[in-house]
């Protein structure tokens, strides 16, 4: 593909090329990454007309501004952060024909904190093992494993397409400073007694300044488990670790591997995409369901993803 679709010319505070994430080498050490809110980066996506997973802009905080050099479609879903085309303040949740010498700019987010911009085809970024998810921890994928900076070039293809998708209003989440987690208890929960596993589960929890695409550490009541010292092993993603200082810890997109805390359970994905949204300081409380129920949730979720008939503008 000659030239480029985009021309970064400021890249805000954190902007990371995602793709649904790298599957398949948690034997190399190697994380899933990923966007950290699926359900905002699948719309963007599906208002471009992409196939799940294309890849796409994971803007963190805002501050993006692109300068465009091709004719094409774009969408942002996500986190409110005012965006504008030459100067022009535009709605979210919907997609925007641009043409060659447009300028689009993010601004910074008044709710939420990740939105995802999306172009029709993708951005044509070379995979990395099967994947363009960038994890500046492994310094991998996206462009040399890094957070985009001023000057880079983001290729696409051009679109002559004109016709403007939006998601229907009822069905554009609300970022809240307080969420409900859904948790999956797992195996060792047992070594928490009953007073430790009350005082988890009644209690709420501040998001840290620690919390990124790897985990969300949490403040308030501090936990003790009877677990001796433990080998490292697997973990999943949301799963809830609880370190020496009693303090959780829900593993995100980008988590190692293995480690070796004990855990509670597991935050259902279909939540950590309210989770990915909540800024330091935000509210934390969990509730305990089923495996069952999980799974319930989860195709409901799908199925009314995929019912969901985007409008025209």
């Amino acid at each position: 593909m000659n030239g480029a679709g985009f021309v970064v010319e400021r890249a805000g505070v954190m902007t990371l090329i995602q793709d649904a994430g790298r599957i398949g080498h948690h034997r190399l050490g190697l994380t899933t990454g990923g966007p950290a809110d699926p359900f905002a980066f699948d719309w963007a996506n599906r208002l471009c007309g992409n196939e799940p997973g294309t890849t796409a802009l994971e803007i963190t905080v805002g501050g993006l501004v692109l300068s465009c050099e091709r004719s094409t479609r774009v969408a942002i879903c996500g986190a409110d952060m005012p965006m504008s085309i030459n100067g022009v303040v535009m709605d979210a949740w919907r997609s925007y024909h641009v043409n060659a010498g447009d300028r689009i700019s993010v601004g910074y987010a008044r709710s939420g904190v990740r939105a995802y911009l999306a172009v029709v085809g993708g951005l044509a970024i070379l995979p990395i093992l099967g994947s363009t998810s960038t994890v500046v921890r492994e310094a991998l994928g996206g462009l040399d494993g890094r957070k985009l900076e001023a000057g880079d070039l983001l290729p696409c293809g051009d679109s002559q397409e004109i016709d403007c998708l939006m998601v229907p209003a009822g069905y554009r989440p609300m970022y809240s400073k307080r969420v409900l987690l859904r948790v999956v208890v797992g195996y060792q929960y047992d070594a928490f007694d009953a007073a430790q596993r009350q005082r988890f589960f009644s209690a709420e929890y501040q998001v840290s300044k620690q919390c990124d695409r790897m985990g969300y550490r949490l403040e308030g009541p501090t936990l003790d488990c009877d677990l001796p010292e433990m080998l490292s092993e697997g973990i999943s993603l949301g799963a809830i670790q609880v370190p020496p200082d009693g303090q959780p810890i829900i593993l995100m997109c980008d988590r190692q591997t293995i480690g070796g805390y004990p855990k509670l359970g597991s935050v259902i994905s279909v939540d950590l995409a309210q989770l990915a949204q909540l800024s330091p300081g935000g509210t934390v409380s969990f509730t305990a369901i089923t495996a069952a129920e999980a799974r319930q949730i989860r195709l409901s979720a799908t199925r009314q993803f995929q019912q969901v008939v985007p409008e025209p503008c």
